[in-house]
């Protein structure tokens, strides 16, 4: 049953997210298309209706037409919502590329995460992929969201931006319901700084959590993190009040504190002694912070800002750091003001 604004919205990649927003699409009274790239793993899918590893106990809507044929699930689409982890953006982005039925479809961007290597976060993919007309269609949709809690109708409000006032209130009226309420914003960086940086912080929650330390110290840790955050924003010429909002300490809190984030129990796990490649081998779902982390830390040097949090996470992830030592390390640092940026 589609309503008389019924649009075709693809949705590639089948993970908890992914899963999520094509089920609250369709229940939208849109026709959704999912795209997962293993052909086997898109027929069990189709069988199954369900991926209990990624997202337990949620069928896949019936009206959900699920293919590893990018081509047909981009077919006259209006909306393309890229649900896939910030790694493999790219190689997806590229398949887009030369489809004669990308129509005039709208990327939205649902990754959470900046390139290794290339520093790009995932509009600057966008851009240097896909043609200008198609890159200039472009919004990211980022904020506190675990598809857990999406997927049972628990309100949650997340904000799109896009540097297209028009296009990024028509993705917000497309994705709001009842209780799916979203905001829009014009601040691109900003927005996707905001959801790829929290994982890194999220990570330092994780290992306080791990190491037995207090609330005190995870909430002390959370506006300290926005701070570094709201800095390297600042010199990527990104509007620092964008980190007050949903995408900044919005997630920042949800993804520090929240059972359901990979990133957090991650960190506990290392705080607890285990070894990266331990805990990697034992998860199932993408932390995307680990590979953010890296990222952060040549955007800081890249840009010259201090970001000793996002620092030390990375001495104990790559490094293999002590998690108290890392910690003792932020506080004997040379006592300063308390700024933002």
């Amino acid at each position: 049953m589609h309503n008389s604004n019924s649009i075709k919205i693809a949705v590639l990649g089948a993970g908890g997210w992914g899963i999520t927003l094509g089920n609250h699409s369709v229940k939208s009274g849109h026709q959704v298309s999912l795209w997962e790239f293993d052909s086997q793993t898109a027929e069990k899918l189709r069988q199954d209706r369900q991926r209990d590893e990624v997202l337990p106990n949620v069928p896949i809507h019936p009206d959900i037409d699920i293919t590893d044929d990018i081509g047909r699930a981009v077919s006259d689409a209006t909306i393309i919502l890229i649900v896939v982890p910030s790694h493999v953006a790219r190689s997806v982005i590229k398949q887009l590329n030369g489809l004669p039925n990308l129509k005039r479809g709208i990327i939205v961007n649902c990754a959470k995460g900046i390139e290794n290597n290339t520093l790009s976060r995932i509009s600057q993919i966008v851009e240097q992929e896909l043609p200008t007309p198609v890159s200039s269609r472009y919004a990211v949709l980022s904020g506190p969201s675990h598809a857990e809690e999406v997927s049972r109708g628990i309100p949650t409000a997340v904000v799109v931006a896009s540097k297209d006032e028009p296009l990024a209130r028509f993705v917000q009226e497309t994705l709001t319901s009842h209780f799916f309420r979203v905001y829009r914003s014009p601040d691109v960086v900003g927005v996707e700084l905001g959801g790829s940086l929290k994982n890194v912080i999220a990570i330092a929650a994780g290992i306080c959590d791990g190491a037995g330390f207090g609330d005190n110290t995870k909430a002390a840790l959370q506006p300290r993190g926005l701070a570094e955050i709201a800095r390297l924003g600042h010199e990527m010429e990104a509007n620092p009040m964008t980190f007050s909002g949903l995408s900044g300490i919005g997630d920042l809190i949800v993804t520090c504190m929240s059972r359901y984030s990979r990133n957090r129990y991650l960190g506990e796990q290392i705080g607890k002694g285990k070894t990266l490649g331990d805990v990697l081998n034992d998860m199932i779902m993408v932390a995307e912070g680990v590979k953010t982390c890296k990222s952060v830390i040549s955007l800081a040097d890249k840009y010259n800002v201090e970001m000793p949090i996002s620092q030390q996470v990375y001495n104990v992830l790559f490094e293999q750091k002590d998690a108290k030592a890392a910690l003792e390390d932020l506080f004997n640092r040379e006592v300063k003001p308390e700024i933002w940026y």
